[in-house]
């Protein structure tokens, strides 16, 4: 009976809260070190190479993220037992499988909330878990597209309310160094928001991961 049971929004996001306090000393590190490097080309190079620095910044996120699903699967058993290297080249060989996941993603979405909103947020929902399905189960991108929405099925509202969360979470935080930033130089507030990008960047990524682990245990019931 407990297959059947509603997946547990409050669970999900507990446990990559979890993890994050649990290994923060190799989340946190990393995600400064990528979003420094992201924060650099974009101050260097916005006014000259506005779509170049778009593509670096979305590669060195869908890098992280990717390691961040590797870390996840890694302390399953409790224990991390890979280097952060190790975490990082475990990344590379899905990585242009990821950036084309997230550009697919991006767009089906995008459009989605421009046309009519709710297909939007559909396709968000069953898309949740792409880039840990592609990350673990090593998948081609329109396959990784299907399981994802095969390991959501029944779990729409649930998902949604993960998502949603997060969503505005993070969309609160963002909106308050905003209004910190606002009035500083541009040294200042780069800074600022580097640090704020490091220290969020691992949630969301944490949340897909953990979301999708359930998901995957769950239908294996």
């Amino acid at each position: 009976m407990s297959a059947y049971l509603p997946l547990d929004p409050g669970l999900v996001i507990n446990r990559a809260l979890q993890i994050y306090r649990d290994q923060i000393a190799v989340l946190l590190p990393a995600a400064l070190v990528v979003f420094a490097i992201q924060a650099i080309v974009v101050v260097a190079f916005s006014n000259v190479l506005g779509v170049v620095v778009s593509v670096v910044s979305m590669v060195l996120s869908t890098f992280y993220q990717g390691m961040v699903v590797e870390l996840v699967q890694d302390v399953q058993d409790g224990r991390r037992d890979q280097s952060v290297q190790g975490l990082f080249a475990s990344v590379t060989p899905v990585l242009i499988t990821l950036i084309a996941a997230a550009i697919v993603n991006g767009l089906g979405v995008a459009i989605g909330l421009v046309l009519l909103i709710v297909p939007g947020l559909f396709l968000l929902t069953i898309w949740s878990v792409v880039a840990p399905v592609i990350v673990i189960e090593r998948t081609r991108l329109l396959e990784a597209f299907r399981r994802s929405h095969d390991l959501v099925r029944g779990n729409g509202g649930p998902v949604f309310v993960v998502i949603l969360i997060v969503f505005v979470g993070l969309a609160v935080a963002n909106f308050l160094v905003a209004v910190l930033t606002h009035g500083l130089g541009d040294g200042a507030s780069a800074a600022i928001t580097w640090l704020f990008n490091a220290a969020t960047a691992p949630i969301s990524a944490l949340t897909a991961a953990v979301l999708y682990f359930t998901l995957r245990e769950r239908a294996a019931r």
